[in-house]
């Protein structure tokens, strides 16, 4: 009984809320003499904060012509503009940067939906061994990251070199599809440098330091063991497919909708989101410097932390993980 109540009582402040808010739009549209919508256009710089606005404006109306205006067809955004402007009675004439401010926003709103569709697309696609496409892709992979080591044969233990579990990489895109390979071979091609330095890194033994005392009473074979006892220590293909999930997951959770809202004047595209891997790459690699991890057994615990330090930046309408590597030299920041 208890329980009901709770849920008449919240249904009933929900209800109470909505028809507060549309009587202080009302209000507000009688005093400014201005909709919702050109409130929220004049009063916001472009980018994530005023499309964000605009997005959650349009799925909060009753009127059925702006909640489908988030789903219309790119084709038929400017129609869709007309048709709000003539439902609002906003006049162009004096209004003239209403539309194309508006038109930015729904080519956002619309290009993140048709992405994540995009995205799914390319992750539901298994890998393919028999699709000629799909294996040039991969040797590619392997000739940008092993540019002076030729591959012995397809399925090779050489696969390791780069960070797969086994000798045909094949098996490691389960999780992923297409979308796992698409992303390490744009990070190999567009931003080599990075891809490279990284991968050696993660390839490396590093030094760790220790007590004093405690390696005074150490032979020279057994300091030489303790000083390279642990390794960066991680997969670089593995890591760079778990990496895909965590960016897939942004994208799907609608989280990365503030960064794809600055750096995407229109609507955002694949190479949007594949940049934004390229950056992820980048921070976890240090992230996993800093973190120190004993080994690869923490990587779910480091990969958590990272996951939340990314969600917090993301939490400000102004951020855009900011462009510092070769594959996003073109992102645009609003």
């Amino acid at each position: 009984m208890k329980h009901f109540m709770r849920m008449v009582v919240q249904v009933w402040i929900y209800f109470y809320c909505i028809c507060v808010w549309r009587c202080w739009k009302f209000i507000l549209r009688k005093l400014t003499g201005r909709c919702e919508v050109q409130r929220i256009c004049y009063k916001n710089k472009p980018g994530a904060g005023r499309t964000l606005k605009i997005e959650s404006s349009l799925k909060s109306s009753k009127s059925k012509l702006l909640q489908s205006a988030i789903t219309t067809h790119p084709d038929a955004i400017e129609k869709t503009i007309e048709d709000i402007l003539t439902l609002k009675n906003v006049n162009l004439d004096t209004n003239p940067q209403l539309a194309v401010s508006l038109q930015a926003c729904l080519l956002q709103i619309v290009g993140y939906r048709n992405l994540t569709l995009e995205i799914e697309k390319l992750r539901r696609e298994a890998y393919d061994s028999d699709n000629p496409q799909h294996e040039e892709m991969l040797l590619k992979l392997w000739k940008m990251l092993r540019p002076d080591v030729p591959l012995n044969g397809r399925i090779s233990k050489q696969w390791c070199e780069i960070g797969f579990q086994g000798d045909d990489p094949k098996t490691d895109f389960r999780g992923m599809g297409l979308l796992g390979l698409y992303n390490l071979a744009y990070f190999a091609e567009k931003d080599t440098t990075s891809a490279l330095q990284i991968l050696s890194d993660s390839l490396q033994p590093k030094s760790r330091d220790g007590n004093k005392d405690e390696f005074s009473k150490m032979s020279k074979t057994e300091l030489e063991m303790k000083k390279f006892d642990k390794a960066i220590g991680y997969s670089f293909a593995i890591v760079g497919i778990n990496i895909t999930d965590l960016a897939y997951n942004l994208l799907v959770s609608g989280a990365l909708k503030t960064h794809l809202y600055n750096v995407a004047p229109e609507a955002p595209v694949l190479h949007h989101f594949q940049q934004t891997f390229c950056f992820l790459m980048h921070e976890f690699h240090k992230f996993w410097i800093e973190e120190d991890p004993l080994d690869i057994m923490e990587f779910n615990r480091v990969r958590a932390k990272f996951h939340k330090r990314i969600l917090k930046q993301l939490q400000d309408t102004d951020t855009a993980l900011c462009p510092h590597f070769a594959a996003s030299e073109s992102l645009i920041n609003l």
